[in-house]
């Protein structure tokens, strides 16, 4: 089954990480603005956190998903927190979606935190998570 990858960034952190793994799957990463318009197996979905939340316009992306979606992957950014895995976990199922057990974050950068995160070897790692959940 086929291969998406969505992402929703405001620095441009999330969307290397985002294009890292479309590379990966022979796709290419867009913006959550470009709904899915065909059934999909695998859905990359690469967010990070504003504000200790998923931004809203993810929230809506994931609601307004209309084709069938296999799993929802997680990809995330974060200054602070560890993971938007448990945010985005609970969105998606509310919204009849399922989702897999496998994610990847790293820190993004954040005024002076993190500086330049995602670095070369984080994009390299999220590479690496996508062959390891596409099993290349």
């Amino acid at each position: 089954m086929k291969t998406a990858v969505r992402y929703y960034t405001r620095t441009g952190n999330t969307k290397k990480l985002a294009e890292a793994v479309a590379k990966v799957a022979g796709v290419e990463a867009l913006p959550i603005t470009e709904p899915l318009t065909e059934d999909i197996g695998t859905l990359f979905l690469a967010s990070s956190v504003y504000a200790a939340g998923v931004a809203g316009d993810v929230k809506k992306f994931i609601a307004n998903i209309d084709v069938q979606v296999g799993e929802v992957v997680n990809i995330s950014t974060a200054a602070i927190i560890e993971s938007t895995y448990a945010q985005v976990k609970s969105i998606v199922e509310i919204n009849g979606l399922k989702m897999s057990e496998h994610e990847y974050h790293c820190r993004g950068q954040f005024t002076l935190m993190h500086r330049g995160r995602p670095n070369a070897k984080d994009l390299r790692d999220a590479a690496e998570f996508a062959k390891e959940c596409l099993g290349q």
